[in-house]
């Protein structure tokens, strides 16, 4: 028997599900300034009273505690029963530090929601990001007690908690401090996830008191004929009562020639209204942000270097875009709308990534690794790899169309050339195309269709033209700079 296929609707119930049970946090800011308490509420103590009874080693928590002071950790991802951080040691590598906690069962969440519906001061001090006091020590325990926390950490010590492990945990009370529900999704659940259960159990006790009211609220057992109202409230809605008249408590009879409040539609409560303009954008930050270093591992079906580079150039690529859009195109009040990085080919696209992996000149084991293997899964040559990096760093994608191909330029800024450098004195060049050469091979200047020009240099007679220098509107620029190298 084939299992009934998802509905849309229901596998994006589950998605929402999923991504509700994991949240991630940014790095949090070194403290400065006094050395006190490190948890400022009553349940980020707690947790810390939690780490401090299980630890076997006073010192390690202490280098784990100044870890955490200084902002040794890196971002922080929490998951039921499961938090994860990579923590900078001493080491050029972080490590990967983990603390584990139990959840709850499905019967402990039925009680401890139960609990949060009948009381509702209790979600009151929830949404306003405080944790009561009677709800964390119920029936069922939120916090964790001694032995409850579990910590691992990939660094060579056995201790436990590592110092890393520990600056995680010191980290984890200053988010409980800023939001319990960060507690609530360790033991199991996320926040979205939990406010629409106590909806729905709100809903459920609020129907449950109204048919009450309703049951004290009818007609005495000597009045043989109900009212007219009374009929028109049955016949609506069935055990439901009618809207009470202003001033009349929940359950009490209406007297007699007594108006009910007519209510509000909900087509009407939930119709369209016009609402404020949304503030505009914060403006783009001056740099792009950095990713974190990943921490080594074995078997991992990636290089963790290469994922970090990737994730600089996606937020160096993020930034740039939001940047352009924040600029309006002249006189028109609206942002830009052009892409700062146009679609590329991939041959292109993998020199400009090598490029901007290493910006520097020189060449480095490190560069000449990423060459050879770059040139193997394009079928070109180490050689051609370097000289085409060379030609993105010199003038990007312009540059790198110069390497190879040729134009021919209308007349104009290409034909003064000639004269300009004669003019400064300068050696006489040949054209062709939009090459201007050295009679002995060993200089030259190619014209842009950017306008700019593009200095290449090479050994005498060997045609080995490699880029060299920046690109410059002027060709006397250009080839000054070429000539004093």
């Amino acid at each position: 028997m084939n299992p009934r296929p998802t509905s849309g609707r229901a596998a994006a119930a589950d998605r929402l599900a999923r991504a509700d049970r994991s949240r991630t946090f940014p790095p949090l800011p070194a403290r400065t300034g006094a050395r006190g308490l490190f948890a400022e509420s009553w349940w980020g103590s707690a947790w810390l009273e939690a780490l401090e009874t299980t630890a076997l080693d006073s010192a390690r928590l202490a280098r784990g505690r100044t870890y955490a002071r200084d902002g040794h950790v890196d971002t922080i991802n929490v998951t039921p029963g499961r938090i994860v951080a990579t923590v900078r040691g001493s080491r050029p590598r972080p490590y990967s530090a983990e603390i584990r906690l139990r959840t709850l069962g499905d019967q402990d969440w039925d009680g401890l929601l139960d609990a949060i519906a009948a009381e509702p001061g209790q979600l009151t001090a929830l949404l306003a990001k405080k944790l009561p006091r009677a709800l964390a020590e119920g029936e069922v325990r939120l916090l964790p007690g001694p032995g409850d926390l579990v910590p691992r950490c990939s660094c060579p010590d056995n201790g436990r908690p590592c110092k890393h492990a520990a600056a995680l945990c010191f980290q984890v009370a200053r988010l409980l401090d800023a939001d319990p529900f960060v507690l609530l999704l360790m033991r199991g659940r996320g926040e979205r996830e939990l406010l629409d259960e106590l909806s729905r159990r709100n809903t459920a006790l609020t129907a449950r008191e109204a048919r009450a009211h309703t049951r004290v609220a009818t007609t005495p057992p000597h009045s043989s004929r109900a009212s007219g109202s009374e009929r028109t409230t049955r016949a609506a809605g069935g055990e439901r009562t009618a809207a009470v008249a202003p001033g009349v408590a929940p359950g009490e009879p209406l007297a007699q020639g007594t108006p009910a409040s007519p209510g509000v539609l909900a087509r009407e409560a939930l119709a369209d209204r016009p609402r404020p303009p949304l503030p505009p954008p914060l403006p783009a930050p001056p740099q792009p942000g950095h990713p974190p270093a990943l921490p080594d591992g074995d078997g991992l079906p990636f290089d963790p270097a290469t994922l970090e580079f990737l994730a600089a150039d996606a937020a160096a690529r993020a930034h740039a875009c939001v940047s352009a859009a924040g600029s309006a195109s002249p006189g028109s009040g609206r942002p830009a709308v052009h892409s700062p990085f146009p679609a590329l080919p991939p041959w292109e696209d993998a020199i400009r990534l090598a490029a901007t992996a290493h910006p520097t000149a020189g060449l480095t084991s490190t560069t000449r690794a990423l060459y050879r293997d770059l040139a193997t899964a394009t079928g070109r040559t180490p050689t051609d790899v370097a000289r085409s990096v060379a030609a993105w760093r010199q003038g990007g994608p312009e540059g790198l169309a110069l390497l190879d191909t040729t134009w021919n330029p209308p007349a104009g800024d290409f034909d003064r050339a000639r004269s300009a450098l004669l003019a400064a004195d300068l050696p006489a060049l040949r054209p062709r195309h939009n090459h201007l050469t050295d009679p002995g091979g060993r200089i030259q200047l190619r014209f842009g269709r950017d306008n700019r020009w593009y200095p290449y240099e090479s050994e005498p007679g060997a045609e080995d033209w490699w880029p060299t220098g920046p690109a410059d509107p002027d060709p006397v620029g250009a080839l000054t700079t070429l000539l004093a190298r």
